[in-house]
């Protein structure tokens, strides 16, 4: 089975990126000279546009700022079998890209994540790589480990994933939000280790260490909340009882040793918290239903899709790069 009997999207995600973009094309044509390139500029100040259309690149724009709006964009968009997906500041190595699109066919895999690994002292900044091991423990640990590099922007997707994938989030916590996807409905995906190098000069990272560490910690928590209601609404309750317990301790102490209650307050409150721990407790398992109905109807929307088959690939049919060509869109269009 040959890569060209594929119709392979590579996506290029870009704002300000011009003193890396036009390696990052090229580099990315040589490694899958039949794919087509899409690059997304997402309302750049610099000469991204202009840079990538010149390299080769089909470029577009989305005007709603954040990484998650272009994503939804490019996978709204896009036809293709396969689809890869890679920073647009050269920090990933392009010449992985056939390697990561051959595990997702000979594996009949959904998603390949390319699991970062550093060459050189810059690749991540200061505080980077802890808070995506901690980042990714934490997810793991409620969705399942199945990978170790939960925000890497080096993935290859099937079609199947694409279509299905709701794509809610805004910024740079798509990345959690597209794992947590792929880990909720059990899809079949694997790591595949690519080396990742630190930033060409004039190249700055877009990443806020602390207010995007601080939208991902939100993603995260809204998803355990949504996707494991549950465990999320039991421990919301556990939290309940023990302050409950805290408060209403002395309280009964008092009684026992006097047979007064002088802190009617104090035992009030703690009952009013105990209450509020039961409703806690029933919505989880009001919840939990809800979400396995909800699980069922992603679950039975990705299985309407075809599988990644060279007999059902779509490149040679309606959708594919021969449906899109007359949809490419000049770089100065709003």
């Amino acid at each position: 089975m040959n890569l060209t009997d594929f119709d392979i999207a590579v996506l290029i995600p870009c704002f300000n990126e011009a003193p890396s973009i036009d390696k990052v094309v090229r580099d990315m044509r040589a490694s899958l000279p039949h794919a087509t390139i899409y690059v997304y500029d997402n309302n750049s100040t610099d000469d991204t546009a202009t840079i990538a259309a010149a390299a080769g690149a089909t470029v577009r724009r989305e005007p709603m700022q954040g990484k998650g709006h272009v994503i939804r964009r490019m996978f709204s968009d896009i036809e293709a079998d396969i689809y890869l997906m890679i920073d647009g500041d050269d920090t990933y190595d392009a010449a992985a890209a056939p390697k990561l699109v051959h595990t997702l066919i000979t594996g009949s895999l959904d998603m390949v994540t390319g699991r970062r690994i550093e060459v050189g002292l810059g690749a991540y900044r200061r505080g980077h790589r802890t808070g995506n091991r901690m980042l990714t423990a934490l997810v793991t640990r409620i969705f399942g480990e199945r990978t170790k590099d939960m925000l890497s922007g080096y993935r290859v997707f099937s079609r199947r994933f694409v279509k299905s994938f709701p794509a809610l989030s805004m910024g740079f916590e798509v990345e959690t939000e597209i794992t947590v996807h792929a880990l909720e409905l059990d899809l079949p995906v694997r790591d595949v280790p690519v080396n990742y190098s630190e930033r060409p000069d004039g190249s700055m990272s877009k990443l806020n260490t602390y207010r995007d560490g601080a939208r991902i910690i939100r993603m995260i928590f809204k998803l355990i909340r949504e996707g494991r209601p549950l465990a999320f609404f039991s421990a919301v309750s556990f939290l309940l009882i023990m302050l409950a317990s805290i408060l209403i301790y002395p309280v009964i102490v008092e009684y026992l040793a006097t047979g007064l209650v002088p802190r009617f307050p104090t035992a009030v409150l703690s009952a009013a918290i105990v209450l509020t721990a039961l409703i806690s407790l029933v919505s989880g398992f009001v919840l939990d239903a809800i979400t396995k109905k909800r699980r069922e109807m992603k679950r039975l929307a990705y299985l309407a899709l075809p599988g990644l088959r060279p007999d059902l690939k779509i490149g040679n049919g309606a959708g594919g790069r021969g449906a899109d060509k007359g949809e490419t869109h000049d770089i100065n269009d709003d």
